[in-house]
């Protein structure tokens, strides 16, 4: 036997492919979005406390930091809405060729991309 052999193949071995990064910022999303629902809790709390509070929360929220919060949080939620419908596509059984799941993950990036930029947009336009 050789001394210290590794076991299986390192990190420093492997470059990073879509495929493994967009299943690792996934699992990242799924966590954020888990933790930005304490925004909304702490959001419908403060509306239903009264006037004090909420301000309070709008403060926050209409800051700079929260702001910056909400926009990951929004690109948060599509990407992770994107990728799940290319993972159902998946346990559909398609989509398994290296070509296909190259495409479909650059789509998945390009999208998540488009629907926050256009969500954001969209709210600056109706707010006048």
């Amino acid at each position: 036997m050789l001394p210290n052999r590794p076991l299986s193949p390192h990190l420093q071995i492997y470059r990073p492919q879509i495929s493994s990064v967009l299943s690792i910022l996934h699992r990242i999303t799924g966590a954020a979005l888990g933790l930005g629902l304490l925004l909304l809790v702490w959001w419908l709390t403060a509306a239903a406390n009264g006037g004090h509070d909420f301000a309070v929360v709008q403060g926050f929220i209409g800051s700079w930091i929260g702001r910056a919060i909400l926009f990951c949080f929004s690109w948060a939620l599509f990407f992770h809405f994107c990728n799940g419908i290319r993972h159902l596509v998946w346990d559909a059984g398609y989509g398994f060729e290296l070509s296909t799941i190259s495409k479909s993950g650059w789509t998945v990036v390009i999208a998540a991309f488009v629907m926050t930029f256009s969500a954001w947009m969209i709210s600056y336009m109706v707010r006048g």
